[in-house]
This record gives structure tokens, C-alpha cells and sequence, in this order.
């Protein structure tokens, strides 16, 4: 099990989360990959989208749902900072994940969390398990609730 994979599971464990992660031999690092392999729809996939705060220099996770476009300006004023494009070495380095693997638990720091209000209309979402091989699902309130994200709208 990959290191990833590992801080995902602990801190399940330690939120009290009872999830099974799947291990899938094809890559979901899209949204509608993801969508395929887990056979449900676009929506049901949480894309965990990474930007940098302009200002803080701190990574922002905003999970949206797979068919949803985050809106910079939306997300800036959430955030409350001007927002950057996150580089992958910036995002392996704050939140312990590869691009396509980002996952809302496991991260290596803290880092503040938005939830597109989309994925609260599922009863189940699927979202990547530390890797792009690997994937949980979860009530999305359930979700929301452990990881104290902050329910806004910052879609297009």
C-alpha cells in the first residue's frame, strides 16, 4: 500500500469514516474516467482541485462535482485572497498527493476546504484514495461534515 494510500485510510480511521477503497486497474485522472470505471455519473465524482492562495502561499482544495467548472473569481472571494494555478510539486509538497490523486483526507498539512454544494444533492460520491488507481466512496454529508469543508458556491 502506498504511502498515500496509507494517510487516507489513517485519517478515515481517525474521523471515524467507515470507507472501502477500490483499487482499479485503469487510471481516473479525469473526472468522466472515473465516472466510467466506478459506473455512475460524471457528477458523483468529486475532482479535488488544488489552487494556491496568492497571498498565504497555502494550497485550497475545493471539491466540486466531476461535471462542474471552478469559477476563480467565486473561489478567490471564498478564499479570500487572490488564487494562483497550483504547480504539481507545489501540490505534492503541501498535500502529499499527485495530480490525479488528490484526495479530501490524507494531507500532509492542513489545508482549507471548500464543497460544491452539487455533491450534497448524492447520496454517494465517489473520490480518489491518495492515487489515480484508487477510489472510496462516501455520503457526501457525511464527507463534508468530517472535514469541516465550507459548503459554497464557486462554479461557473
Amino acid at each position: 500500500m502506498s504511502k498515500s494510500l496509507k494517510r487516507v485510510v489513517k485519517e478515515a480511521e481517525e474521523l471515524g469514516l467507515d470507507i472501502d477503497i477500490i483499487q482499479l486497474e485503469i487510471q481516473t485522472k479525469t473526472a468522466q474516467e472515473a465516472a466510467d470505471a466506478m459506473d455512475c455519473t460524471v457528477d458523483q465524482i468529486l475532482k479535488s482541485i488544488i489552487f494556491l492562495g496568492a497571498d498565504s502561499q497555502t494550497c485550497i482544495l475545493f471539491m466540486t462535482a466531476g461535471g462542474n467548472r471552478v469559477c476563480t473569481d467565486k473561489a478567490s472571494a471564498l478564499a479570500d485572497e487572490p488564487l494562483l494555478r497550483a504547480e504539481a510539486s507545489v501540490i505534492r509538497a503541501q498535500t502529499g498527493f499527485a495530480i490525479g490523486g488528490v484526495s479530501p483526507l490524507g494531507h500532509i498539512s492542513d489545508v482549507r476546504k471548500f464543497m460544491d454544494p452539487t455533491l450534497l444533492t448524492f447520496d454517494d460520491i465517489w473520490a480518489a484514495a491518495g492515487t489515480p488507481h484508487s477510489m472510496f466512496s462516501i455520503d457526501p454529508k457525511v464527507l463534508q461534515s468530517a472535514t469541516g469543508a465550507i459548503v459554497s458556491d464557486f462554479t461557473e
